[in-house]
């Protein structure tokens, strides 16, 4: 898949991504051979991935898409890999031309990629050329991504001046658990409060991927042998963003395209990750959406199509030092991938307050 240049692994390398011509070869045949189901019995989303969908996206990948213009976009910023934990870990770094640019990390999660975060490195680096100033300068590198910056909160090293979620960890301990259960909301929410609470109820009635892969992550096993059956599991994340792609491979792209949705899936498919990305979920012991004591400055952004709307009567409890809260006009859980201009956006206004 890519070639490093030392043969130390626990130091930090240069790495290059080249999937050899045979792997590929391999998935367009696998694509031409694929077997399908029958249709669904109801017209909804409500079985999960219509076949209509499943039969476009076949037909797309098997007959327009192109991995080789993503490796090419990922290749052209820095990568490296190194090893933790015995864990290979790679990443990209992007620096900034402009002089006191922020350092940023970027995290990313299920079932995302790096991929998911291409659209943004140019105008976080190089603001001047995409409407900012150089004062809004960041060095980048670059879901699940959420938990992880709150941990990275919560550990509040010298050196971090504060963190930016799009999906906190914000749901008071009583609320969470009643929606967990499905029980009838707890009396003296607001409009707002309960509005994201019936949301809450929706989500973990629906969360079948996390139980899957929280409980046995290895019967996954069919997704290393089955690109379409690996497409078909990733795209059924949540039922906004299956709407969303699959308008997209209906001809309606409203953010995301259809070469942007295979990028991601073939990344998973020739890494060969589904089964690993998905042990992350058995492997977790802590509550996903509840707060986790992060005392740093935080900013939060509130995108209207994300699996709940944080309400700011919830971000100001679960963080005590709430520096930027902003609800959006569009854009749902892939934030940086569907809508990167908003999410720079408010990236740029989060932290201005933190580089005085």
């Amino acid at each position: 898949m890519g070639t490093e240049t030392t043969e130390n692994r626990e130091v930090i390398q240069p790495f290059s991504i080249n999937v050899p011509e045979e792997a590929l070869a391999d998935l367009r045949r696998r694509l031409a051979q694929a077997r399908l189901p029958d249709r669904e019995t109801v017209d909804d989303f409500s079985q999960g991935v219509p076949l209509k969908t499943i039969e476009q996206v076949l037909h797309y990948w098997n007959t327009s898409y192109d991995w080789r213009k993503v490796e090419a976009r990922l290749n052209a910023v820095p990568n490296f890999i190194t090893e933790i934990d015995g864990l290979d870990i790679h990443f990209l770094h992007a620096r900034s031309k402009h002089e006191n640019a922020l350092p940023l990390i970027v995290t990313h999660g299920w079932p995302g990629s790096v991929v998911e975060q291409l659209k943004i490195i140019d105008p976080l680096t190089d603001p001047t050329a995409h409407g900012g100033s150089p004062a809004d300068a960041f060095h980048v590198g670059g879901d699940w991504g959420a938990l992880v910056t709150d941990q990275i909160g919560v550990q509040a090293p010298k050196e971090l001046l504060g963190i930016h979620t799009n999906m906190p960890g914000a749901i008071p301990e009583d609320i969470n658990l009643a929606s967990l259960s499905g029980a009838s909301a707890p009396s003296l929410l607001s409009a707002e409060e309960r509005s994201s609470y019936d949301q809450l109820v929706f989500f973990y009635k629906n969360v079948y991927y996390a139980f899957w892969m929280g409980t046995r992550p290895q019967t996954m096993a069919g997704f290393a042998d089955s690109p379409i059956g690996l497409a078909t599991f990733l795209l059924d994340h949540d039922a906004r963003s299956l709407e969303l792609i699959a308008r997209s491979f209906d001809g309606q792209a409203e953010g995301l395209s259809p070469t942007d949705i295979l990028d991601n899936v073939t990344l998973f498919w020739l890494t060969n990750t589904a089964v690993s990305a998905g042990r992350l979920y058995w492997e977790n012991k802590l509550p996903f959406f509840t707060p986790k004591g992060v005392k740093v400055p935080v900013a939060v952004s509130v995108f209207p199509d994300e699996l709940y709307q944080t309400p700011r009567t919830w971000a100001e409890k679960a963080y005590t030092h709430l520096v930027h809260y902003n609800k959006v006009e569009k854009g749902g859980h892939f934030a940086a991938w569907e809508q990167p201009e908003i999410l720079t956006k408010e990236l740029r206004d989060g932290s201005r307050s933190l580089r005085k």
